[in-house]
């Protein structure tokens, strides 16, 4: 990756968008520091949210986006996203799988991104229009980052916890 404040060209920006998405989903996975199965899959909203639940979410969609919409294959789901059934966690899910699934579709994530130049076109399966792979990056950025942020709440209802996590030492 060349450095990403040096700005100017295509590159930079690429490096820039990713860099800002791999900081909000390095945030996602430090949520989960420190606690258990239960705290984990403990729904805390009206509507359900737990903290693996939308792991399992963000993983669902960075292969939606980043891997179906530009004509790559992503592993075959055990759920049905279109159905919720990304944002909750089954008994029979377990964190790792779930963590695991996440580590994976970011991977697969990364490979569209340092494959593919910024204007390359995708088509999602879900709409009818194209979007770019810029566009999908500054989507996945507001979304992951969005998550971020509800996982902050329900962190800080299960033990108080907040913020993001340490800057990590650049070596």
């Amino acid at each position: 990756m060349t450095n990403p404040e040096a700005g100017g060209t295509a590159d930079a920006e690429k490096d820039i968008l990713h860099a800002s998405l791999n900081r909000h989903r390095d945030a996602v996975l430090w949520k989960l520091n420190g606690l258990d199965d239960e705290q984990l899959r403990r729904p805390l909203t009206p509507t359900g949210t737990s903290l693996l639940g939308l792991v399992k979410h963000l993983a669902s969609v960075e292969y939606g986006w980043f891997v179906q919409t530009f004509g790559r294959e992503p592993e075959p789901l055990w759920f049905d996203p279109y159905e919720g059934e990304d944002m909750s966690v089954t008994v029979d899910e377990t964190t790792e799988q779930i963590i695991a699934f996440y580590g994976r579709a970011r991977a697969a994530a990364d490979r569209t991104i340092s494959e593919l130049p910024l204007d390359a076109s995708g088509r999602p399966a879900w709409r009818e229009n194209t979007v770019s792979l810029r566009w999908t990056l500054v989507h996945m950025l507001t979304e992951t980052a969005r998550h971020a942020g509800h996982m902050d709440i329900v962190r800080e209802l299960i033990d108080g916890a907040t913020g993001d996590p340490p800057p990590t030492v650049a070596g």
